[in-house]
């Protein structure tokens, strides 16, 4: 492929992609993207080539590689816009959209870098980004001219007449409420090329597929919602029934399109990733199916942070994420429009709706709202969700347009597994461990913190030395975290038992948090957990026993839950009163009966109090959108609203891997953590702005440590490297 000024670069190193290369690509995607989001591909195209055409500057082309940060600032876009007048007139408006805003807010930016903020605060900003005009606009024209744009010199005259009818749109545009589509289209389609680089034209073949979900159709008498009809007229389904029963394939087998599939928080959506992958992929075998984890992108000014989503690929046939993700459109996060734009009129399972707190309870309200005001179907299965949560969902939704599955008590009795025992501390425990081990059980261990599930491995490593013991949790690098999960479940990639953990004969430990309560097939033979909300324990509860045939039904296994603290310190991350009122209504040495769940969960949760989080909202429960046109939130709302694994982070001796990796290498490096552990810390300023922590703060057996993050703990080897 010919390239055009193979001098001019788009990307500094190690990529060092050409200019032309990547506005190439980016035209391809958008011109492809287009007409799923109802948008005129020409216009598309148009856009895609102008957005970057900026960066024909000398001044961008010497920044590129600089090791120093310069005090003026220099936006690519707003050179790019000098090039207004190439372009038809009645199709400027959409082109600026797609140009001025694809990285920053117009106005209010967080790092005051928008071009309405250096408007008001400089008074030179069209002098710096047109400064050596003469020396570099005709590379500008030469690459545009490639394109079949019709190009014509431009005078420096010219150039401040665009320039300032620009300024002019974005003033009168930021008066408006609402979302820019354009936006949201150059977004996705820049994030795409960018990501996938030299992949993109295979990709683009298999954008918008509607996936196959015919493996989903098997019945078993063993799993009752295999065998209840999935037809129905009525647009969204609520499903309540036991773990176990066939939730996720009823939930598949309601869906007509594209999937969005979100997991809780909490949820081990790495599992889920390969089952969907691993089902679908004899009737699909080419089929894009997206993990979309849950950290951000981070941005500091100072003390603030701005949050970005990590948006995935728009198009995908199957998309495994989280509600964080999604709950960014609700507060207008930068790339919002983007997600927005991907997820409108698709369908949407949300699996196991985890409501711990006040606020992911209203924030799960919102995004029921903003989904179903986006026209998308929304799928909801649970086995545990408050009878007062389950009635404001169906407010939102309308009765009418619900379909409401439930299983008789008659079914559900059969799902009867587990005799509860509760005890107070980890010192009965002992006893209960090396019994188990003499028998030959598989034990699983939960904790409701890292730091505590690293704690009791380490205890239980040393104690029993001749028996294998796994550790899994969050904070492990991806690429660790998957052979670890692909280790418990014990299956090859054929499915074969290879004889580990789950699927091992002989005793084995796994000690674990809440990462285990879903997604993952696995099922042995006692557990010992903490307390936890009852919702969240009926989940873990689901991992023992779970294996269901003729042989099984109406035989119980063991679980020990550990009596909650006293103090509310210790008790995070949950409310030490819930934690109370769950361990109270469970069963003491008798079985757990599946017809009380429902009548426990409501006495757990008989009221709730939904925070107020409509301010917070650019969507509001009137329908309408509270959000400049053109801008984004610059406040991180979902890190301050949220105490969940949000950020990203890298061992320092990854560093130099990860600036030459492509996207789907930095994902396996990467490990989530939480803002305030590593805020201290440095930062790298590509792929998710990842903070680098020291390698002494992490091991493959562990993960990552976080009292041991420090920024005095780095090798000093690698500052000369």
């Amino acid at each position: 492929m010919k390239q055009i000024c193979a001098h001019i670069k788009a990307k500094g190193l190690p990529e060092e992609t050409t200019l032309w290369e990547h506005l190439h690509q980016v035209a391809l995607v958008a011109k492809e993207i287009a007409p799923h989001f109802k948008l005129n591909s020409k216009i598309a195209f148009q856009g895609a080539i102008l957005h970057d055409i900026g960066k024909v500057s000398t001044i961008f082309q010497q920044r590129l590689n600089s090791k120093t940060r310069p005090d003026t600032p220099f936006r690519h876009e707003i050179a790019s816009c000098f090039f207004l007048s190439l372009f038809d007139e009645e199709i400027q408006p959409q082109l600026i959209e797609m140009v001025i805003a694809h990285h920053k807010s117009i106005l209010n930016d967080s790092r005051d870098k928008g071009i309405l903020d250096l408007e008001e605060n400089r008074g030179d900003t069209f002098e710096l980004h047109s400064k050596d005009w003469d020396k570099w606009k005709d590379d500008a024209l030469e690459i545009l001219q490639s394109f079949d744009i019709k190009t014509h010199d431009i005078s420096i005259e010219e150039a401040k007449e665009n320039y300032e009818k620009v300024i002019e749109y974005c003033e009168d545009k930021v008066r408006e409420q609402g979302y820019s589509e354009w936006r949201g289209l150059l977004i996705a389609a820049d994030h795409f090329a960018s990501a996938l680089s030299g992949k993109t034209d295979d990709y683009l073949t298999r954008l918008f597929q509607t996936p196959n979900l015919e493996f989903f159709n098997r019945t078993d008498k063993l799993y009752p919602l295999s065998l209840k009809s999935a037809d129905s007229e009525k647009k969204h389904t609520m499903v309540v029934a036991c773990t176990g029963a066939g939730k996720t394939d009823y939930l598949f087998r309601r869906c007509k399109g594209r999937v969005f599939y979100t997991l809780p928080f909490q949820a081990s959506i790495n599992a889920m990733y390969k089952r969907v992958k691993k089902d679908l992929k004899d009737a699909n075998p080419d089929l894009d199916i997206r993990l979309l984890h849950s950290s951000s992108s981070i941005v500091l000014k100072g003390s603030d942070k701005e949050e970005k989503i990590i948006q995935g690929h728009v198009g995908a046939a199957v998309k495994i994420l989280t509600p964080h993700q999604i709950a960014a459109i609700a507060f207008g996060t930068n790339g919002y429009e983007a997600m927005l734009l991907d997820i409108k009129g698709c369908d949407v399972i949300l699996d196991e709706i985890h409501c711990y707190t006040n606020v992911t309870r209203a924030i799960v309200l919102k995004i029921v709202e903003i989904l179903h005001h986006l026209n998308c179907n929304i799928h909801i299965g649970t086995a545990t969700m408050p009878s007062v949560l389950y009635n404001k969902i169906i407010g939102i939704l309308g009765k009418e347009n619900v379909h409401e599955v439930k299983l008789d008590d008659s079914i559900l009795e059969t799902f009867n597994r587990h005799t509860i025992h509760k005890i107070d501390n980890w010192i009965e425990t002992d006893e209960i461990i090396s019994e188990a081990i003499s028998n030959n059980k598989k034990i699983l261990v939960v904790c409701n913190r890292v730091r505590n599930a690293q704690d009791r491995y380490k205890i239980l490593n040393d104690k029993y030395p001749n028996t294998p013991i796994l550790l899994l949790h969050s904070r492990f690098k991806r690429r660790d975290r998957d052979l670890k999960e692909r280790q418990l479940i014990g299956l090859d990639e054929k499915g074969n038992s290879v004889q580990e953990f789950n699927t091992s004969t002989k005793a084995c430990i796994v000690v674990s948090t809440q990462v285990v309560e879903v997604s993952l097939d696995i099922s042995f033979d006692i557990m010992i957990t903490e307390a936890a909300p009852l919702d969240g324990m009926i989940q873990r509860f689901g991992r023992v026993n779970r294996k269901r045939n003729n042989d099984t039904i109406g035989k119980y296994k063991p679980i020990y839950v550990l009596a909650p603290p006293d103090d509310k310190k210790e008790a995070l991350p949950y409310d030490v009163d819930v934690l109370n009122r769950s361990y109270q209504v469970l069963p003491n040495s008798d079985v757990l009966a599946e017809t009380s769940l429902q009548k426990k969960i409501d006495a757990v949760f008989p009221e709730i109090n939904f925070t107020e989080i409509e301010s917070h909202s650019v969507y509001k429960n009137t329908g309408k959108w509270n959000i400049d046109k053109l801008t984004h939130n610059r406040k991180a709302i979902l890190l301050d609203l949220l105490e969940i694994d949000s950020v990203s982070c890298i061992c320092e001796a990854d560093e130099e891997n990860y600036k030459e990796a492509n996207y789907e290498e930095r994902i396996q490096m990467e490990i989530c953590t939480r803002f305030w552990v590593v805020k201290g810390l440095r930062q790298l300023e590509c792929g998710t702005k990842p903070f680098i922590i020291p390698d002494l703060a992490y091991s493959t057996e562990l993960g990552f440590e976080t009292e041991k993050a420090k920024a005095g703990s780095y090798n000093p080897e690698y500052s000369f490297l």
